[in-house]
């Protein structure tokens, strides 16, 4: 494993600035190490085999001008990696064929890193597809001198963006699909109610080709819960990961949709009491996991033991996998996602600092490549770990983005400010009725 030099290892001070920009640094190497330098495509995740991941794709092209900011990477050479990512992507054939790489210029979740085809019989999915398209229009927005690279980088992403056919992905209901199969036709589960379905409903309002009707976002936003969660009045969605993953290209400090000049809050401040309501479910552990406190915390979709029942600390626990684990109301089985607190950044610094410097005492591997390991649990014994308890072996690829991306926003709001500057998102913004603050 490869070491990435930090400030002299002490778990008991708390991060500095240095030990932020170097956790980017060593997080940004992911989208560097796991790319196939022949097309662009990027691993879903570090173990060995692992297909291309639609949505990784879209988060590294989103951190491309963050390299290039950081002097990781010189312009001419960043926009030539966008380039030719963005190039073979066009290319990709899209087609109702079942091992095409997409169809009505959405992508399926996981591509062959090789040939960019269909893999594992995988959906069409408009969330990570919408993922990439923001990547894109980052790299557009970015890029924006009068170089052939740099004006090859904007055809493309507009192209890319703009052939998605936001109205068929609606499978004539008034909400966007999850997603389609060749065998099977449209996925029977539409995104309803608040989670990272917002950054997929202004780019479709934004599209100047396919643009959903305004009532489409209306429809999203009706089934909204509006609740009051340890004494804090928020907009529920219980995995912390759909309270970020839109905030990574949008600032949405003191703009409001109705909702929420209804509700006399935006976006942002809800975010931000969304990650003081997972500390406080730690707090009070309630179903009595280890490690679970004021410096422990962070639930989401992320990779965990696996699916297993055991008799562990006194009690008979339910394991599992991959799933999207949430605070207050589950599923939770002990597992804690170190990514999603530095995700949280921006929202509550107070907060997520200390528990930084508790994680960073932990032997999660801060200071290795990639950064901290992206989840464990401590209820879940585990003899081969160095911990004794078990921690993911792998990294994954939708985890890096939000990391380098979220730091980047908290230290210099480099995102934010320039998203401002990308029209397809500014429109869809207005569209869906967002008004104030800096739009």
């Amino acid at each position: 494993m490869v070491e990435v030099p930090l400030t002299a290892p002490n778990p008991e001070a708390p991060p500095s600035d240095e030990d932020f920009e170097r956790l980017q640094f060593t997080t940004l190497l992911y989208y560097l190490h796991c790319t196939n330098p022949d097309n662009g495509l990027v691993r879903d995740k570090t173990q060995d085999g692992a297909p291309a991941s639609i949505a990784a794709i879209g988060m590294a092209l989103a951190t491309i001008p963050v390299l290039v900011e950081c002097d990781i990477i010189i312009r001419e050479f960043a926009a030539k990696i966008a380039r030719r990512r963005l190039h073979f992507l066009m290319r990709c054939h899209q087609g109702p064929e079942p091992d095409a790489s997409g169809y009505k210029g959405f992508f399926y979740h996981f591509l062959d890193i090789e040939t960019g085809r269909r893999v594992w019989q995988c959906e069409l999915s408009t969330i990570d597809s919408a993922f990439l398209f923001a990547g894109a229009l980052t790299a557009a927005t970015y890029f924006d001198r009068d170089t052939a690279d740099e004006a090859k980088i904007r055809e493309l992403a507009a192209a890319l963006y703009e052939r998605a056919d936001w109205n068929w992905a609606r499978d004539h209901g008034p909400t966007l699909t999850h997603g389609w199969r060749p065998e099977s036709g449209f996925i029977p589960y539409r995104w309803r109610g608040y989670d990272e379905g917002l950054l997929l409903y202004i780019l479709g309002l934004g599209s100047p080709t396919h643009p959903l009707p305004p009532e489409s976002y209306a429809a999203y936003t009706e089934s909204y819960e509006w609740r009051n969660i340890f004494g804090r009045e928020l907009l529920y969605s219980g995995p912390l990961f759909t309270h970020q993953l839109s905030h990574m290209w949008i600032d949405f400090r003191d703009i409001r949709d109705e909702f929420m000049r209804e509700h006399g809050s935006d976006y942002f401040q809800n975010s931000r009491q969304a990650t003081f309501v997972q500390q406080e479910y730690a707090i009070r552990n309630p179903m009595q996991f280890e490690g679970y406190g004021e410096h422990c915390w962070g639930f989401t979709a992320c990779d965990g033991p696996g699916w297993r029942t055991l008799e562990t600390g006194g009690y008979r626990r339910e394991f599992f996998d991959y799933i999207a684990r949430g605070a207050p109301f589950g599923p939770d089985d002990g597992t804690v996602a170190p990514w999603v607190v530095v995700a949280s950044l921006p929202f509550a610094p107070e907060i997520v600092i200390p528990t930084v410097r508790n994680f960073k005492g932990m032997q999660l591997g801060m200071r290795r490549l990639y950064g901290f390991k992206p989840s464990f649990n401590q209820s879940f014994k585990d003899e081969s770990s160095p911990t004794g308890w078990w921690i993911s072996p792998y990294h994954f690829g939708i985890d890096q983005g939000p990391v380098a991306l979220m730091i980047e926003n908290y230290r210099t709001g480099f995102l934010w400010k320039l998203m401002r500057d990308c029209e397809p998102i500014v429109r869809g913004l207005r569209r869906a009725g967002f008004d104030g603050g800096w739009l």
